[in-house]
């Protein structure tokens, strides 16, 4: 890891939080787009809740220490990070569970309408999710998918809901939300938005975009640890105007009364009621605890940051001549990308390897795309200049020929 003080760096509002993170030795990571660093602080709250509220304490924590309330404070604190008002955000399950909830709700929502459209480059998961529900319902959902460029003029009259990802996970650009919103109620469609590359690292405006539902992850930007429980969102007037429950996944907890064990069901008001099983309290305690390095941040200084560390990056390698040998294919504009950076090599996959050995933690995507991130938090320009140095000379050297590195791993 450099060790450089960079002119940018002191001016940086972010600078004192790279402190709070666990840097690896001799590392400049560039992947909090798939997987956040761990802070210290969230490791001794972890153990914490190990050794005193479920070693101590054990079954009274649930009380106590306000287990049972874990999805909901934790939701809401990720709400005040997305936009949204208190009650309308819960931390649970999987980002794709999460978005099974969502869209069985918005095909009972807009019960005359079949179609969730979607982009042809959206996260494979996401599209599965639809696919799914389509062996199970039949004709009653059926799944549409087009360019990103024709997306808002594809929204029609069967348009059941819209279902993106904000950023767009191998290419980094960033769909307009406010417009896709827009266009969707004006023809009667829902919206549904995957903020997995986007919660954390921009600004989200939820509410003020009038979006119907949301879901996201946390062990990306949010730096909770792999695996941490995803989260979801619901508009208030869909809440509001539940007449019967929203969501076909009925678990105790999204009961109105969990604990009075009666035989048949009946939905918690308002958000509880996307709740399934009991949460998982060791991870949503991480959760906590990561998203608490988020109180004294400005969303706005970390986008600024994140797209200064994005510029940097690409005139680092202007300055290299890497760019004509790997072309960006991320947008050209700031605006209309999120925090990361991708660029094309048939080779990508091997230079990411190389990089890896030489202490540059990246990743790839297939077919042929070397991603970079940037976690504001914790990257500084002085690690970006330093990488750069070092892919120029992988490059250079055509370190990534060398065989070890053609080598694919189970986790690309």
């Amino acid at each position: 890891m450099t060790t450089a003080v960079h002119p940018l760096d002191k001016d940086d509002p972010l600078a004192h939080k790279r402190a709070a993170f666990h840097i690896p030795a001799n590392t400049i990571y560039l992947d909090g787009n798939s997987l956040g660093l761990m802070a210290p602080s969230v490791h001794e709250r972890v153990n914490q809740a190990l050794r005193h509220e479920w070693g101590d304490d054990v079954i009274t924590s649930w009380n106590k220490h306000g287990w049972i309330d874990l999805p909901v404070t934790v939701g809401n604190k990720i709400g005040r990070l997305i936009g949204a008002p208190e009650g309308r955000t819960i931390c649970c399950d999987s980002t794709s569970i999460n978005l099974f909830k969502v869209l069985c709700a918005a095909l009972q929502i807009n019960q005359g309408r079949q179609e969730i459209l979607s982009t042809e480059d959206n996260f494979p998961t996401d599209l599965y999710m639809v696919q799914g529900i389509e062996q199970l319902l039949g004709e009653r959902c059926t799944l549409r998918l087009v360019s990103e460029d024709s997306l808002l003029q594809s929204i029609n009259e069967n348009t059941a809901a819209v279902l993106v990802t904000e950023v767009n996970f191998r290419t980094g650009r960033r769909l307009p939300m406010a417009h896709l919103s827009e266009r969707a109620r004006k023809l009667g469609a829902l919206t549904i938005v995957d903020l997995a590359h986007s919660a954390g690292a921009l600004p989200v405006h939820l509410e003020a975009n009038d979006i119907d539902f949301a879901v996201g992850c946390t062990y990306k930007y949010f730096n909770a640890g792999p695996g941490a429980p995803a989260f979801l969102y619901v508009a208030k007037r869909h809440l509001d105007a539940q007449t019967q429950p929203l969501q076909p996944l009925y678990g105790w907890l999204g009961h109105a009364a969990p604990f009075a064990f009666a035989v048949d069901y009946a939905p918690a008001q308002g958000i509880r009621q996307f709740l399934t099983g009991t949460p998982p309290v060791l991870s949503l305690v991480a959760v906590d605890a990561a998203l608490d390095l988020f109180a004294d941040v400005s969303m706005h200084d970390v986008r600024n940051k994140s797209i200064g560390l994005a510029n940097y990056w690409l005139e680092c390698m202007d300055k290299h001549h890497l760019l004509a040998e790997m072309p960006s294919i991320s947008p050209a504009h700031a605006e209309e990308r999120g925090s990361q950076l991708a660029f094309q090599h048939e080779q990508a996959y091997a230079i990411c390897q190389a990089l890896i050995a030489d202490g540059v933690i990246a990743d790839f995507r297939a077919p042929e795309y070397l991603r970079i991130g940037f976690a504001p938090l914790y990257n500084s320009y002085a690690e970006v200049e330093s990488a750069v140095q070092r892919l120029a000379k992988i490059m250079q050297e055509k370190r990534y020929l060398n065989p070890k590195f053609q080598q694919r791993n189970q986790v690309t």
